[in-house]
């Protein structure tokens, strides 16, 4: 696999190597050793998948502290442009974010540290789209930050379509100025 750190720090791009043939396809899409080597050690308790209809928005998520979540995201069908937020006080790149497109096609995965915010928006006509987590969903502490919120600056003319369709909670959701953080930048 091919590991390219993003200027967010902690926050890595996996591209897997695909054995194409005319049966199809193998890849390995998870190695711990060459993980660990490349990123540490993350103890991953949990996947979770979800299907999305294509102009879906989800996020931009997270979890408090102590039940902060690392998570190794990827599309395994279907298309999603990716957002991560930094939103670790202290951090060189706080409140920067990163668009990246994953796809069942392009295979790439990505990894999301502690203390950085996640979304997506499903370009393409749906999506399944698969995580895998280090610490379980806790309501309590669940949070969200604007994905329009204009300090972040993500550009919505990248994403297809007029309206985004988002779920009530993530439409609601506070602008970063506003929304709580407990994420120290190297804690």
């Amino acid at each position: 696999m091919k590991y390219t750190q993003t200027f967010i720090p902690g926050v890595w791009i996996i591209e897997p190597v695909v054995h194409s043939d005319t049966r199809g396809y193998f890849l390995e899409a998870f190695k711990q050793p060459e993980f660990e080597r490349h990123i540490g050690t993350v103890s991953f308790i949990q996947d979770n998948e979800s299907g999305s209809v294509g102009g879906v928005t989800r996020g931009l998520h997270y979890q408090l502290a102590p039940w902060s979540q690392a998570k190794l995201v990827r599309a395994i069908a279907g298309s999603v442009l990716d957002a991560v937020v930094d939103i670790r006080r202290g951090s060189p790149t706080f409140g920067k974010h990163i668009l990246i497109e994953l796809s069942g096609e392009n295979k790439r995965q990505l990894f999301i540290p502690k203390g950085v915010a996640h979304g997506f928006h499903v370009t393409g006509t749906a999506a399944i789209f698969t995580y895998k987590v280090d610490s379980p969903y806790m309501p309590s502490h669940e949070r969200s930050i604007r994905f329009d919120d204009p300090a972040i600056g993500i550009d919505l003319k990248l994403l297809a379509g007029d309206a985004l369709i988002m779920s009530p909670k993530d439409r609601q959701a506070p602008l970063l100025a506003d929304a709580e953080i407990n994420f120290e930048y190297n804690k």
